[in-house]
């Protein structure tokens, strides 16, 4: 990659993780007004689907890549002094790795 296009990797996968959680949110949106689910039962059988399963799973993904690339960003503009920025995304990158193997146990206890 060369230095004129440092910044663009980072662009390119805010807009399309962003494309991918504003099109999933317009789907969840419209099925839950559509046809909303009349229990947990139902709730559970709906996310259990396999093809819905994997796009919760897309979506998580999606939305932890678009908060790792989004506060990076800002704290490799905002946080001066190396080690603590360094501290600051190990700590982010901890988090947000927490917040996706939640996220699997859950879609996992979803799934039949």
């Amino acid at each position: 990659m060369s230095r004129r296009t440092h910044g663009l990797r980072g662009w390119v996968l805010q807009r399309l993780t962003a494309l991918y959680l504003a099109l999933f949110l317009v789907y969840l949106l419209a099925h839950l007004i559509l046809s909303p689910p009349g229990s947990v039962r139902a709730w559970r059988a709906w996310v259990g689907d396999p093809l819905v399963n994997s796009a919760w799973a897309v979506f998580f993904a999606a939305l932890l890549m678009h908060a790792w690339v989004g506060v990076r960003d800002v704290v490799m503009d905002y946080v001066g002094p190396a080690g603590l920025r360094l501290g600051v995304l190990f700590a982010l990158g901890l988090y947000l790795f927490a917040l996706g193997y939640w996220a699997l146990v859950v879609l996992l206890a979803a799934a039949p």
